[in-house]
């Protein structure tokens, strides 16, 4: 069973006790104080895995605790330290604080993580206390309590783009012959119950959502259960059943639908979008396809049948491109400082790992419009082929990664 949504209590380990203990040895009178401290509490941390595809082991985890701290011991021995509780989420679960409704953490990368609950701090041995008037100390302090919260774990599929229509529209269809992934698939409504994931040759990935109806905003039907799987989408496809099988007509699913996304989300409809029109391959969706398009001449329209395979390379020469206008649109609204900081971050996780194999490196040095300078390290100055060649990889990598209108020139530094 998939499950996008879980609330769970956790507590981080209580830290252990300091003790009052006594140096008693041999020859050595008056030994002095000897107590050890407490340990520190196991933390709690939240850490985003790619293996992690559900919520489904807090539905019966409720309630996760780390480890306490150890009782310090004698000879001023400390305690030993709890062990923290890692907690996987899989990319694109938000974490929200369920007293307060405050959002902790939005687990989007792999591998990032954020402390949930700190570990109490150890208490300190009597040798603390220990002082020219005080010599033998009868005082220790316990440890201090750890952290501990009750959170909301929300999981927001992250993926490329978004197939939303009503249900028996044929989105199961067509996202199973552009992905090829085997998915339920029946001849009545409401066949999916849970959002699909697949990704195309190209790695771009389409997720289906589960139908949506006319107040679905107002959790009527699957209704919130899967909408807000679509936020994290970077571009939409409208699929609409050209032959009313269910008595209904493409063009008013397709005025529905833009209300149920405006009324959950506004900014869902700035999104780049093509229209899907499926089923045009049986008799009645002629008539129906002629309106539609005489209605929305300004929309982007794709005729196809899923089912028979008619109209798919369309489909697949504009994925790209609906990722690709996305970005460009995300471009624009960016300042110079922030356009930078995504140059320098993708030079960071695409290139300087590929360089650094033979030696090299570069720095970005400045952006100007869509130029981007760079300075060269290392083994990367040597030879003029091997220069031009790691200019074309950066620019490449840029134009794919960040804006297709980047232009990579180099700067040589002493």
């Amino acid at each position: 069973m998939f499950i996008d949504k879980a609330e769970i209590f956790v507590a981080a380990g209580d830290g252990g006790n300091g003790i009052v203990s006594w140096r008693r040895e041999k020859y050595v009178p008056k030994g002095g104080p000897a107590g050890g401290d407490g340990g520190k509490g196991g933390s709690v941390r939240i850490q985003v895995d790619s293996n992690a595809t559900g919520l489904e082991w807090y539905r019966y985890s409720r309630r996760i605790a780390a480890e306490r701290g150890g009782q310090g011991g004698a000879s001023c021995r400390k305690g030993k330290n709890g062990e923290d509780v890692v907690l996987k989420i899989p990319p694109g679960t938000a974490v929200f604080d369920v007293e307060t409704n405050e959002l902790l953490f939005d687990g989007v990368t792999v591998g990032d993580e954020y402390l949930l609950c700190r570990g109490g701090q150890g208490g300190l041995g009597n040798p603390h206390f220990s002082s020219a008037t005080n010599r033998a100390p009868n005082i220790a302090t316990p440890g201090t309590k750890g952290e501990e919260r009750r959170v909301l774990l929300e999981l927001k599929i992250i993926a490329d783009i978004g197939l939303v229509g009503f249900p028996n529209a044929g989105k199961s269809t067509l996202l199973s012959r552009l992905t090829g992934r085997e998915i339920e698939i029946a001849a009545y409504p409401f066949t999916t119950l849970t959002p699909n994931v697949g990704f195309t040759k190209e790695r771009i990935s389409l997720t289906d959502i589960p139908g949506i109806v006319e107040g679905a905003h107002k959790n009527k039907g699957l209704g919130l259960t899967f909408l807000r799987h679509i936020e994290r989408t970077k571009a939409l496809i409208y699929v609409l059943d050209a032959a009313s099988i269910d008595g209904r007509d493409p063009l008013s699913d397709f005025i529905v639908l833009k209300k149920e996304l405006h009324s959950y989300n506004p900014e869902l409809l700035s999104r780049p979008y093509v229209v899907v029109l499926n089923k045009c391959d049986l008799e009645d969706a002629k008539e129906q396809v002629e309106l539609f398009c005489s209605k929305e001449h300004h929309a982007h329209i794709i005729q196809i049948s899923a089912e028979t395979g008619e109209g798919l390379t369309e489909i697949r020469e504009i994925l790209p491109t609906l990722i690709q206008k996305e970005k460009s649109m995300n471009w624009e609204s960016l300042e110079n400082e922030q356009r930078l900081t995504e140059v320098k971050k993708a030079v960071d996780e695409h290139v300087l790992p590929m360089l650094a194999r033979d030696g090299g490196g570069i720095e970005v040095v400045d952006l100007s419009g869509d130029t981007v300078q760079i300075a060269y390290q290392g083994a990367c100055v040597g030879c003029p082929m091997a220069l031009q060649g790691t200019l074309s990889f950066i620019q490449q990598v840029l134009q794919s990664k960040v804006h297709p209108s980047l232009t990579v020139v180099p700067t040589f530094r002493d």
